[in-house]
């Protein structure tokens, strides 16, 4: 499931096919060519042993379309435990609005 995407001479973690990139507490799921891509904001983790676990996450599926206002682009809100959830949930999002 996880790959290494090559694209303009960068490498890009990929998750389900969709380049997976993480800004400190931000992650961004999706390509920017591709209608909506999803921002998430971890809101909250626990310790696991030596490792901190999302345990809340927000999410926002923002559509890609640089001619609208960014209070306009966002077009889906929600907050979910953990990550995988969180993905899940956005892929759901993403085949209602764009079918195959």
């Amino acid at each position: 499931m996880a790959t290494k995407l090559k694209d303009k001479n960068e490498n890009f973690f990929c998750f389900k096919g969709k380049p997976l990139v993480r800004k400190g507490t931000t992650l961004y799921y999706g390509n920017m060519s591709d209608p909506y891509v999803a921002i998430m904001h971890v809101k909250g983790s626990q310790k696991f042993k030596d490792l901190d676990l999302t345990n809340k996450i927000s999410i926002q599926l923002v559509s890609t379309d640089e001619s609208l206002n960014l209070k306009d682009r966002i077009v889906k809100t929600a907050e979910k435990k953990g990550i995988y959830s969180a993905i899940d949930i956005i892929d759901a999002w993403i085949q209602e609005l764009v079918p195959s």
